[in-house]
């Protein structure tokens, strides 16, 4: 194990899901997660909604969610059999992969992916979602990244169902509407941050992880404050 990965474990595994909303403890592991897998140009988690239903939560880029809704729309893709069979999936070269999942090789290529690596999250027998990582190389992951990014999301799942049972279950559908809720301020503000600053989505969104982790405020609420600071500026 790498000293980066070791300390990405740790970190998680110190999480105490009472000292912090679920929406920012998604955000916390899927930033580790894209930091302590070196190959990963982003990572996101997919979880399942109130309705059993496939949804990515979190995710550190833009490209995550529309990769990920391709798979969704189609019922079919390399996150959802992850979760739905309880295994490891790396896609080598996503341009190979058009006969078997087509919208997803299509939607990748489109964002500039050309390889991905998805892990369950298994908490006891109870299936979660999926740990998703992606990447601008083909053949970004060796199998020591895939061993590596196991055990991230061994621990990454004891902490989502940790949070499930302080939280309740009522509570924790709550808690992951409202991280769907709060994507659309989240997504403002980068917005904002991309006009003011002339940078990339990539870059707006470290920004909003970087102020979140330094004043401890969740990153909803950062954003908020920008959105809110913009239209007054405006008015």
């Amino acid at each position: 194990m790498t000293r980066a990965l070791d300390e990405a474990v740790q970190a998680v595994a110190g999480f105490l899901v009472a000292d912090a909303p679920l929406g920012q403890t998604l955000d916390r592991v899927a930033a580790i997660a894209a930091d302590a897998i070196e190959p990963a140009s982003a990572a996101a988690l997919t979880l399942l909604d109130d309705r059993n239903r496939p949804r990515t939560f979190v995710s550190t880029d833009d490209l995550a969610p529309r990769i990920d809704q391709a798979q969704y729309d189609q019922d079919t893709g390399p996150c959802l059999e992850a979760y739905r069979q309880n295994r490891t999936i790396r896609v080598d070269d996503c341009s190979s992969v058009v006969d078997t999942w087509p919208a997803f090789s299509q939607v990748a290529g489109e964002e500039g992916v050309k390889s991905t690596l998805s892990l369950p999250l298994v908490a006891g027998a109870k299936a979660l979602g999926a740990f998703n990582l992606y990447a601008r190389d083909s053949h970004a992951f060796s199998s020591q990244d895939e061993s590596e990014a196991q055990l991230f999301s061994t621990q990454a799942a004891v902490v989502i169902a940790n949070a499930g049972a302080y939280w309740g279950a009522l509570d924790l559908a709550d808690g992951l509407r409202t991280a769907m809720e709060s994507r659309a301020t989240i997504e403002q503000a980068k917005g904002i941050l991309m006009a003011s600053r002339h940078c990339s989505p990539d870059a707006a969104f470290r920004m909003l992880l970087n102020a979140s982790q330094r004043s401890n405020v969740k990153v909803r609420d950062i954003a908020r404050r920008i959105v809110s600071s913009n239209g007054e500026a405006q008015t």
